[in-house]
């Protein structure tokens, strides 16, 4: 079980310090305690794994027409949700969001690829025989 357990506590440990090193470059983006930050990072996540999806759902149409930049804004959108729903956490503005938003996707991409998970599903495999064509 604790295997299963392993992958979520390194998302979420990348995902909080992401979220505190944002919070060092952008003035308008703040948390009160480390609890805030710990909550918020598990929150952010729960949000982008649930909300998220039915929102680009929602706003196909205008993602399509934006050529998927609309996906900033919902990122955006995100992190104000999840500021209005912890204590501690504060977001400034939506421009705030904007761009810590883009920060902190690219950070925890960047650390989740330093970090290197080894979960099978992720790697690819090249076949050990047979015909190549």
């Amino acid at each position: 079980m604790l295997q299963n357990l392993t992958p979520f506590l390194i998302h979420w440990a990348i995902t909080a310090l992401s979220l505190w090193i944002a919070s060092y470059l952008f003035r308008g983006l703040t948390f009160d305690s480390t609890g805030a930050l710990v909550v918020s990072a598990l929150l952010l996540g729960l949000a982008n794994a649930v909300v998220k999806p039915l929102l680009i759902v929602l706003t196909l149409p205008l993602t399509l027409l934006t050529f998927g930049l609309f996906l900033l804004v919902i990122n955006a959108l995100m992190i104000l949700l999840v500021s209005a729903l912890v204590r501690g956490f504060k977001v400034s503005g939506f421009w705030t969001a904007f761009f810590a938003s883009i920060f902190i996707s690219l950070l925890s991409i960047a650390i989740g690829a330093l970090v290197g998970g080894s979960d099978p599903a992720t790697t690819i495999q090249m076949p050990s025989g047979g015909n190549w064509l």
